[in-house]
């Protein structure tokens, strides 16, 4: 069974890490009210602040799935900014050791945020539209195999 290169799961990462800090930027002006359908058998119409819910939903995110050590070096890495030669010395690590945690725990979370359920973080076009993915994977019947465009393969590890 293939599964996706570690450089992917670093990419969703920042791909959320990204959005979260863009949403965070403009924390000064609130954000937008957004009418829409909530999911489920109701289906009734609500109010929510979705630039909130998804920087909330990205630190709780972070808080699961990281351990003391980790939690603590992505909170001072990615919430508070702090300088890198700063961690190190309050961590007593050194470069190597210090890049490598960062480089999991940009990892670690990338894989959960994608495979957050109900409502995974990623992507993140589909968690602002509030859709839900039924399944994990969609298969779409073709009259014959499509050929990935250049640019289009992920690198995988067995």
């Amino acid at each position: 069974m293939e599964k996706p290169c570690p450089c992917v799961f670093r990419a969703i990462f920042r791909a959320c890490y990204g959005r979260f800090r863009e949403f965070e930027s403009s924390s000064g002006h609130p954000g937008a009210v957004t009418l829409g359908n909530n999911p489920g058998p109701s289906g009734n119409r609500g109010y929510a602040f979705r630039h909130e819910e998804y920087a909330a939903d990205f630190c709780l995110a972070a808080r699961r799935a990281l351990n003391e050590r980790h939690y603590k070096l992505f909170r001072y890495v990615f919430l508070l900014g702090a300088d890198s030669v700063a961690c190190m010395r309050f961590l007593g690590v050194d470069r190597g050791q210090f890049f490598h945690e960062v480089y999991r725990i940009e990892e670690i979370l990338g894989k959960y945020l994608a495979e957050l359920e109900p409502y995974p973080l990623y992507p993140i076009d589909e968690y602002m539209a509030g859709t839900v993915r039924t399944s994990r994977f969609r298969v779409t019947p073709q009259s014959e195999p499509l050929q990935p465009r250049r640019g289009d393969r992920l690198p995988m590890t067995a």
